[in-house]
């Protein structure tokens, strides 16, 4: 008779296995070159660059997300290269959720992609009609030097990362990255 029981307990109450949580930390610090320069540094690590929560902001705009399965390794590749971060924060409360840079719109047949406050739009085929927003000294000339063009025939050396220099270039990077990829994705 019990063995009738445990059976059904067994049907009714099966074991869940445990599963490992993947948890996800932030990496803070107290510039925007430090950032942009410790995702180059950890190219080889699961990581992107994202704007933190307001709450644990500290000095920068940017983070970079990483797998806290990784943090030792990233810690060592960081002080091996003499990058020294602000802060490393856990992001297992979900209340604590990074901002994704990069946001994408389409209206009337062209697409608006968004990363910071820098804007990228293109038309159907992938042609750059405008690039806005920002206000760094850089924009009018990454402006003048992109709009226009096909974003598909736009060689690497002439992308938004190798032409500015600030935060305003390093976001517009990642909108024309994404467009790119959007205009490929449209010649299919």
């Amino acid at each position: 008779m019990s063995s009738i029981f445990g059976k059904l307990n067994t049907i009714l109450n099966p074991k869940k296995e445990k599963v490992e949580k993947k948890g996800n930390g932030l990496i803070l610090f107290k510039n925007v070159k430090d950032a942009i320069s410790a995702e180059r540094i950890l190219k080889d690590y699961s990581v992107k660059v994202v704007a933190p929560p307001q709450e644990i902001r500290e000095g920068c705009d940017l983070a970079v997300e990483y797998d806290l399965v990784e943090e030792m390794g990233i810690k060592r590749e960081l002080e091996n290269n003499n990058l020294e971060a602000v802060k490393f924060i856990s992001l297992d409360d979900t209340s604590m959720e990074p901002l994704s840079l990069v946001k994408v719109k389409k209206i009337d047949g062209f697409t608006l992609v968004r990363s910071g406050n820098m804007k990228i739009t293109i038309d159907k085929v992938g042609n750059i009609v405008n690039i806005s927003g920002g206000g760094c000294p850089d924009v009018p000339y990454l402006n003048l030097k992109l709009k226009g063009k096909n974003i598909l025939d736009v060689a690497e050396e002439d992308s938004p990362k190798h032409l500015g220099y600030t935060l305003c270039a390093y976001t517009l990077n990642k909108a024309f990255e994404k467009a790119k990829t959007i205009a490929l994705e449209g010649i299919k």
